[in-house]
């Protein structure tokens, strides 16, 4: 199976900043591959986790209004260009990555997409959740 690519949503203030910091949609996204899923935001975060860590995955209705970047703690990550678009997704054992260089694990991304729909759904038929 090709990768599939799920683009980050930005918004169009957030686009500009976070191109500017190198962050913008030429380097970020969600990409599902045959065994693994990884997310990038540019510098800001990198992350890989096999296919069979993924326990749940699910567009969400909410919104976040202020934030945007790469935001998290003790496990629980906000990955997002816009406030909505938003899917959850649970790992465990939790994704390994790296923010701003710097080893984490995470048990829940949350991550604003383009296609959260689409995204949720392909994360759970390559899963099998």
């Amino acid at each position: 199976m090709p990768a599939q690519w799920f683009s980050l949503r930005y918004g169009v203030h957030s686009r500009w900043l976070l191109t500017a910091l190198a962050m913008g949609p030429g380097r970020s996204g969600v990409a599902l591959g045959d065994r693994d899923v990884s997310v990038a935001m540019g510098w800001g975060i990198t992350g890989r986790a096999p296919l069979n860590s993924i326990t749940s995955a699910a567009a969400v209705d909410q919104t976040v209004s202020l934030t945007r970047g790469v935001h998290g703690w003790r496990g629980k990550w906000l990955v997002n260009g816009a406030g909505d678009g938003i899917v959850e997704v649970g790992f465990e054992p939790p994704m390994k990555a790296h923010v701003i260089g710097f080893p984490v694990r995470i048990r829940r991304l949350l991550v604003s997409v383009d296609d959260p729909e689409g995204l949720a759904l392909a994360l759970r038929e390559a899963a099998g959740v």
